[in-house]
């Protein structure tokens, strides 16, 4: 044993400080990153860790194969020596390469992160920086992955193809064909001329209404009023004839329409329905100063068509904003139906009315009464 160890005295004494090495590499690694967790934590509360895990395990298992590799140089013949020292160095650029790429990704992530939720709490439009942050950790991605595919002989001539002028062209027109790009170039168009951003409130059908939360490369999100995402591409979004609750002015003019019927009074109804509309706390004086002066009245009512068993009033109603109208429509029609059962005033249902007709053969007993139907239609 003595011998032995004589013998191998520094083949041993190598394998020991490889070992102590990676131990000790294994070790400032996970201090490192328990450090950089708590400072990210303390900067950025609600950043995830799972980045700064996944470094971790990367460079774990860099310093374990390396170790490997490095161990294996003791054992291994002369000739040997050089396609060893280039599998070393390929690892070892890999492990670094995947490492600045995460790192990289993740701290553009933060900071962009940090900048929206800034840009919010000064109540400013955090659009564009919620789309650029996407597309600048795609960019990042991406860089890192022709990089890495550079580091294999049999890979190079595609990667510096891509880098290349030509390489991109021929990328762009390969995602042409496809709805990708078209999803891509719309939220670019959304990004830039701005039909809407994100906090607005949209009605792209009337099922389809809410607040938009995001606007990614190939979609938008929108948060509809029962807390559904509702998710959009862009190419199909771009297409639509949507209302922008939010866009230039916010104050809304709600139409408050009920149908009364025919032995009712026209003018006590419009009376009512223009007094539950001015008493009701979220009505908006949208008059001009000509207006006020000529004390026009401050929500408008007018009989605007007869029907078959009604006639229809309608109260034009403003609001600040889509919110406050919606509560007003609500609350309105709740307050002038009381008042219309308290007067009188009858809100009208569809009704039939039967005749009975005698057939000229019913005085000898031939046949028997037929019934015709007269005006109207039953209850829908």
């Amino acid at each position: 044993m003595t011998e032995l160890i004589k013998t191998y005295k520094s083949e041993l004494l190598y394998t020991l400080l490889v070992l102590v090495a990676v131990v000790l590499l294994l070790f400032l690694t996970h201090l490192i990153n328990r450090w950089l967790i708590k400072q990210e934590q303390r900067l950025f509360p609600e950043a995830a860790a799972r980045p700064f895990l996944l470094i971790k395990k990367i460079l774990n298992t860099l310093w374990v194969v390396l170790g490997v590799m490095v161990l294996v140089f003791i054992f291994s013949d002369e000739s040997y020596y050089q396609s060893l020292t280039r599998n070393f160095k390929l690892v070892l650029y890999l492990g670094l390469l995947s490492v600045l790429t995460i790192i990289l990704a993740t701290s553009t992530d933060i900071w962009f992160k940090h900048s929206i939720a800034r840009k919010v709490s000064h109540k400013e439009d955090p659009t564009s920086f919620k789309f650029l942050r996407y597309v600048s950790v795609l960019l990042i991605y991406f860089i890192g992955i022709l990089f890495f595919l550079l580091a294999f002989p049999s890979m190079r001539g595609v990667a510096q193809t891509a880098l290349g002028g030509a390489g991109v062209l021929a990328i762009v027109i390969g995602i042409a064909s496809q709805e990708a790009l078209a999803n891509v170039v719309g939220g670019i168009f959304i990004i830039s001329f701005k039909p809407f951003k994100v906090g607005d409130i949209v009605k792209v059908t009337d099922t389809m209404v809410g607040t938009v939360t995001d606007i990614t490369l190939r979609h938008t999100v929108i948060r509809n009023f029962e807390n559904k995402m509702i998710v959009i591409p862009n190419s199909i979004i771009n297409k639509e004839k949507l209302i922008n609750y939010d866009l230039g002015e916010k104050k809304c003019c709600e139409r408050i329409e009920i149908g009364i019927s025919y032995d009712s009074n026209v003018r006590l109804a419009k009376r009512i329905m223009q007094e539950e509309c001015e008493n009701h706390p979220l009505i908006y004086d949208n008059r001009s100063t000509i207006e006020k002066k000529g004390r026009e009245p401050l929500v408008r009512t007018a009989l605007i068509s007869l029907n078959e068993y009604s006639v229809t009033i309608r109260a034009w109603a403003w609001a600040k904003n889509f919110e406050d109208s919606f509560q007003l429509r609500i609350d309105v029609l709740e307050s002038i139906k009381a008042r219309f059962e308290e007067k009188g005033i009858e809100i009208p249902f569809p009704h039939r009315t039967l005749q009975w007709k005698e057939n000229k053969h019913d005085k000898e007993g031939i046949t028997l009464p037929q019934n015709e139907m007269g005006n109207e239609t039953k209850d829908a």
